[in-house]
């Protein structure tokens, strides 16, 4: 059964998707979460053939674009599918939700060629794909200090620098990189570019995989050392990768937002069954104030955070991104998955901080959040100055 939260703003096919994700995710994905989590060969094979379960059931890569698989178009319709996807930590890769930002960037920024070579293979399950923006000893949300370098030859590209932090590095078939076309006198939004680089080329190596708070999640550094691929393999123009990784980072900051409110709201529903379980009545949870205002605090950030991606995902399918929306969201929906794994985390006692229940996995998740895609401290700066910067030619804020 559908949340509360859903409403009936959305289309028929949304929640006919909705319903059977989550059935998936509660019959098929977390029954066997502890097998999951192990992150052997065995939970490869699991994830492979849940993810092959979910094809099967027309339930794989839902937000593909249209004409490539995928079955909503709406990003707001998406956030009712996306919630159940994410009430797993390990759906991303199975219902390949994780995917659907590369695929909607190749399809709109991509030559024929990417999307014969890339895209296609991606979207049938057959390539997968990794983004390599951030650098070892600076921020990545500071594009102007990238200093991986690319420049153009008798058609190829030859590139050269060392990326951090990549998600599905160890498993990526090719890597969309983040690098600078044009020396330092030239003006930032013409300096950057995006170019594919197929894994297998020869310089592109995996030098190590990064863990996070003591736990792998697929992350690694990645050095290109003297790597060459064809001119097609630009994605967009040449200089325009400033307006890429703008617009990959607005729509993935949503992608990830929708799935964090997911992992939130099953938080809610277990601190539900605590409360309400043997040990629970015994111990009287319902009656102490405490109890019910952390039940409370958790449903006002969901219920907060699940409007905020709704007016920002409403921008971008009217094709006017709001970054001051976008942002705020991604916050927002951090904010209420922290909350949200704290609270159940409290009403679990050390059973939440053991591996009997999924709440610890999810609270080390919750903390990344405040840094992945952006940390909160560089959003509510950019934010904030947005806001401050509004009032010079403004009298009045309109929210609408």
């Amino acid at each position: 059964m559908l949340p509360a939260f859903s409403t009936t703003s959305h289309t028929e096919t949304a929640k006919r998707l909705a319903r059977k994700v989550s059935a998936f995710v509660e019959t098929e994905i977390i029954p066997n979460e502890p097998l999951l989590a192990q992150q052997g060969e065995r939970s490869l094979r699991l994830q492979s053939d849940l993810a092959y379960k979910a094809r099967q059931a027309g339930l794989y890569g839902l937000f593909y674009p249209l004409s490539h698989g995928g079955k909503i178009a709406s990003l707001e319709d998406y956030l009712l599918v996306a919630e159940q996807e994410g009430r797993t930590e390990f759906s991303q890769a199975i219902f390949a939700s994780h995917t659907a930002l590369d695929a909607h960037m190749l399809l709109k920024f991509g030559n024929e060629a990417i999307h014969e070579q890339f895209l296609q293979p991606m979207v049938s399950g057959d390539a997968l794909p990794c983004y390599g923006m951030t650098e070892p000893g600076h921020s990545g949300s500071i594009p102007s200090l990238i200093t991986t370098t690319a420049y153009l030859s008798n058609g190829y590209w030859h590139i050269d620098g060392r990326k951090w932090f990549i998600s599905n590095a160890d498993r990526a078939t090719f890597m969309t990189v983040l690098a600078r076309t044009a020396g330092k006198e030239t003006a930032l939004n013409q300096a950057l570019s995006m170019i594919i680089v197929p894994a297998g080329t020869p310089g592109f190596k995996i030098e190590r995989q990064l863990t996070m708070m003591g736990h792998s999640y697929g992350q690694g550094e990645v050095s290109l050392t003297a790597v060459q691929v064809p001119e097609h393999y630009l994605i967009g123009t040449c200089g325009g990768g400033l307006d890429l990784m703008n617009k990959r980072l607005g729509l993935g900051r949503l992608l990830r937002a929708m799935n964090w409110i997911g992992l939130a709201q099953r938080c809610m529903d277990l601190m539900g069954a605590r409360i309400h379980s043997i040990r629970g009545k015994f111990s009287r949870l319902a009656e102490k104030q405490l109890v019910r205002q952390h039940i409370f605090n958790t449903y006002q950030a969901i219920a907060g955070a699940r409007e905020l991606i709704r007016i920002a995902a409403r921008s971008v399918d009217a094709q006017n991104p709001d970054e001051i929306a976008i942002n705020a969201a991604k916050m927002a929906a951090s904010h209420a998955l922290c909350i949200a794994s704290d609270c159940a985390m409290q009403l679990y006692g050390a059973e939440g901080l053991s591996d009997l229940t999924p709440l610890y996995g999810i609270n080390r998740i919750a903390r990344t959040s405040r840094i992945l895609d952006g940390n909160d401290e560089s959003l509510i700066s950019s934010v904030g100055r947005r806001l401050i910067n509004h009032y010079q030619h403004h009298a009045v804020y309109s929210f609408d």
